[in-house]
């Protein structure tokens, strides 16, 4: 869903202390994802666990939508859009960081997942969206450094966690395919029925997916450790991060809210470390600082503050 912001304008750069509190909140949201994954991992199989994220965040968002009056999309014409956001923006990314969840830590998954705005920007090139300046293309050249130190080299597919990489990649690409679909068929949707709707088209997706694969039916009843963390992850970094996504979007614009990115991984690193005892190397630590310059590059904004302001003439 953090990569709507990128087929919005933003209408205020300015940020307050409520806005970076909020900042904060949804990024220990998003980050909470992870490590709940990393919980629910234990008992529920991938694919199983995604349906149920999918299918109770919209059970939560669907009456809030009905309370705001929002008409549900008309005939399939009107649903095609919501499908194809559903598949890019929820089902595939979920799908695959769920996955590569199995091969690597969620502080490692939270880092890939920052590399989303670099394949935005590359999706926006090339569908002829967006100008890829020479800034941006500095940044993409950065986080790619940052990519291949996570890494510590090439040949990513030679181990397990090379196929987490590549899965967590998978995921960040799929977010920008989503974003730029966005941009082009619901650019003027109202965000809250973009998130709603897209998850309804979404359950019936992962119902279809994880009914052929999985058989959850046929699972035994997971613990209470897992439906809570099941639940949490969809109640709070679902339905309730989107809440909080919008009203940032609101106060302080898109461009504010890209922020988050760069939160995300060291929240879910300290989560990870705390909740779930992982550990993350050194080399990872360095790939997620330079991916996080990357961002920094990108967004442009630590240029202005650190470029002298001219000297007024006497």
């Amino acid at each position: 869903m953090k990569q709507r912001l990128a087929a919005m304008t933003s209408q205020n750069e300015s940020m307050d202390a409520r806005d970076w509190s909020l900042l904060g909140l949804l990024s220990l949201l998003w980050s909470g994802s992870f490590i709940f994954n990393g919980l629910a991992l234990k008992e529920l199989p991938p694919l199983t666990l995604v349906l149920l994220r999918i299918v109770l965040a919209a059970a939560i968002l669907l009456p809030v939508a009905r309370l705001r009056g929002l008409g549900f999309p008309k005939g399939v014409v009107g649903w095609l859009p919501f499908l194809a956001v559903a598949l890019f923006n929820n089902v595939v990314p979920f799908c695959l960081i769920v996955i590569g969840q199995t091969f690597i830590t969620s502080g490692l998954a939270a880092v890939l997942n920052a590399t989303t705005p670099l394949f935005t920007i590359v999706v926006m090139a090339a569908a002829g969206e967006e100008r890829l300046s020479a800034r941006r293309a500095a940044g993409l050249v950065v986080g790619l450094v940052g990519v291949v130190i996570l890494r510590g080299g090439p040949g990513l597919g030679g181990s397990a966690g090379g196929y987490g990489i590549l899965f967590g990649l998978g995921a960040s690409l799929s977010y920008g395919i989503a974003a730029l679909l966005v941009r082009r068929h619901l650019a003027h949707s109202p965000p809250l029925a973009t998130a709603t709707f897209q998850l309804s088209a979404s359950s019936v997706m992962m119902l279809m997916v994880a009914g052929a694969v999985d058989q959850p039916w046929r699972l035994p009843l997971p613990g209470l450790q897992t439906w809570v963390a099941v639940i949490s992850l969809a109640a709070l970094s679902t339905a309730f991060a989107y809440i909080v996504f919008f009203q940032i979007l609101r106060r302080s614009g898109a461009t504010n809210v890209m922020l988050v990115t760069l939160l995300i991984p060291l929240t879910t690193i300290l989560l990870g470390s705390l909740v779930l005892g992982e550990s993350i190397s050194l080399g990872e630590i360095s790939g997620a600082l330079v991916i996080g310059s990357a961002l920094l590059v990108i967004d442009g904004r630590i240029f202005s503050v650190i470029r002298p302001s001219p000297r007024p003439f006497c």
